[in-house]
């Protein structure tokens, strides 16, 4: 049997790419029915009809208004497939397309393809239980409710007429006989097929019950062609790609390559004003290829677009992701390191951080004063100032910058219970975030003060209470930074093992010992005034079991002398 083809386009807009797709299809032998959507005005109807009166294989059907989710597309579906059937007896089978399709491969290959699989209809047609197409919450419910109003025009009658019928617990009747099944509207159905459908003597009751069902163009035909085809292929033959909200991609000058791997026959949606693909396309047709049309080809380059849509890269941040707290692609784009309490005991801690670890080693970056970057300077990578001001406005963003500009190089910062606490649950749930603390260390400066007893006593109190609701934050179960923590007494007992640990977790490649430490403060005296704030009722338990009179930790010991075994 000699396949003929039959082309029902579906037109709303781009009349003047319609009509260059619409004379490709006569070119190569297929009549072609157009329909218009009624929301167009009158007078460009009149002009587009005009323009392809030449054409005595296109005709043009009567006109419904075309309104996503409602029944208006099936309607208009209906009149152009009834139209091919009657005026071209000759075809066999009736192909959907939009106005915005445009056919990847000549003609003599999509008949020779169907030519090889007679009595096949290409229509995806699965049931909502299988798959996972659906967008907005509703999949069966669109079968066994109501849907009288636009989704678009009228949102708010929409959505509060779906409440209504979930609390009276409405459940439309199915007809007898069908199990409703979904897929693309774009589909291409053999004659037998497609009359069975038209002229059902069941046809009144199926279309009065899908009237009022949400998206029909969707479900319609998909249902009903698994009454009357012999051999169904649940695909279609037509590119279509959507994002994860549901909404078509669109294709553009650049997409070219693209389409030609996809060996698909007809893409939908096509720019507008991509005159490269419609010059290639509608142009010369390459040499036959008998592939079998394969969309997965490239669905792994549209998955990673859909990917970085939603994503982003890590620790970047974009209009589409910035507002919802949970969409983004990590919180920071590079691991970085705080250190909380190594400034107060150690006088040179970060040049020699610096040098030890070739990091980047900043001040307290989150200051009352001043954001202290590395050197004091005013303004850093990136354009960020050290105003706190600037930076207390959004801290979030001031961090997540700082890491972003100096992609690259190790960020090291100081923090701790003195300066702003905005950012400690940040930190805490970041993964990219390293947090060495030694806690208590906020009594030294204190120590080495020369202020009354009863000041530095609140302060203390105050200190304490700070860190005490910060560590509690790291203790957490959301915490995601890789976290340690020791005492003052613990730290001071062996500084050297506990700065080795901290320089290999930053530079594990180096792997060799430290040969030289910083500078600890004179501790001395430091023990009787933790015992004298515990005397007048502060206990400063943070610390730990710091000795009164501790053994200078700076001292080198004796070496022993070896012993030999003979």
């Amino acid at each position: 049997m000699t396949v003929n083809v039959g082309i029902i386009m579906l037109v709303h807009t781009a009349l003047h790419r319609a009509e260059q797709v619409a004379r490709y299809w006569v070119d190569s032998g297929c009549p072609v029915v157009i329909h218009v959507d009624k929301n167009v005005e009158k007078g460009t109807y009149d002009k587009f009809v005009l323009s392809l009166s030449d054409l005595p294989m296109v005709r043009f059907s009567r006109r419904h208004r075309c309104e996503w989710g409602t029944w208006g597309i099936v309607a208009a579906t209906q009149e152009a497939s009834a139209m091919m059937l009657a005026d071209f007896p000759d075809v066999t089978h009736v192909y959907l397309a939009s106005g915005s399709c445009l056919p990847l491969r000549p003609m003599n290959e999509l008949r020779d393809y169907l030519e090889a699989r007679p009595r096949t209809d290409f229509i995806e047609s699965a049931t909502t239980a299988d798959v996972p197409w659906t967008v907005g919450g509703l999949d069966q419910e669109r079968f066994t409710l109501r849907f009288p109003f636009s989704w678009k025009r009228h949102r708010r009658l929409f959505d509060a007429y779906v409440s209504l019928q979930r609390r009276v617990k409405f459940r439309r009747k199915i007809p007898d006989g069908l199990v409703p099944h979904m897929g693309s509207q774009w589909w291409c159905l053999t004659r037998q097929t497609l009359s069975a459908i038209l002229q059902d003597p069941d046809r009144g009751t199926y279309d009065a019950y899908f009237r009022k069902v949400w998206i029909p163009d969707e479900c319609y035909f998909q249902t009903l062609v698994r009454l009357y085809s012999t051999r169904i292929e649940s695909r279609s033959l037509t590119l279509s790609k959507f994002d994860f909200q549901g909404k078509p991609h669109i294709f553009y000058d650049d997409h070219l390559q693209l389409l030609r791997r996809s060996d698909c026959f007809v893409a939908r949606k096509i720019w507008t004003h991509a005159d490269r693909l419609y010059e290639v396309f509608l142009g010369d047709p390459l040499k036959t290829n008998q592939s079998e049309p394969n969309p997965g080809k490239i669905d792994r380059i549209f998955a990673r677009a859909v990917d970085r849509r939603t994503r982003g890269r890590s620790g970047l941040y974009m209009q589409s992701r910035f507002p919802h707290e949970g969409w983004e692609n990590g919180v920071s784009s590079g691991p970085y390191s705080i250190f909380e309490g190594f400034s107060d005991l150690f006088e040179d801690f970060e040049p020699w951080l610096a040098k030890t670890t070739g990091a980047r080693v900043h001040g307290h970056l989150f200051h009352p004063e001043r954001a202290e970057f590395e050197g004091r300077q005013p303004v850093f990578a990136g354009g960020l100032s050290d105003s706190p001001t600037l930076r207390d406005n959004n801290g979030r963003s001031f961090l997540r910058n700082l890491i972003w500009n100096t992609r690259g190089e190790r960020q090291c910062f100081q923090f701790g219970p003195r300066d702003k606490q905005y950012i400690s649950w940040d930190l805490a749930k970041d993964p990219n975030a390293q947090i060495i603390v030694i806690s208590g260390a906020w009594a030294v400066p204190l120590f080495l003060s020369n202020s009354n007893f009863a000041d530095l006593r609140e302060e203390a109190a105050r200190l304490q209470k700070i860190e005490s609701q910060h560590l509690d934050i790291l203790r957490s179960i959301y915490a995601k930074a890789r976290i340690r923590v020791w005492t003052m007494a613990e730290f001071v007992e062996a500084p050297m093992e506990a700065l080795q640990t901290v320089v290999d977790e930053i530079s594990p490649k180096q792997g060799r010992r430290l040969t030289e430490a910083p500078r600890m403060v004179n501790l001395a005296g430091f023990g009787q005034f933790l015992q004298n704030l515990k005397n007048q009722g502060m206990h400063p338990f943070l610390i730990g079991d710091f000795p009164v009179d501790p053994v200078p930790t700076n001292a080198t010991r004796a070496a022993r002398k070896p012993y030999l075994v003979r």
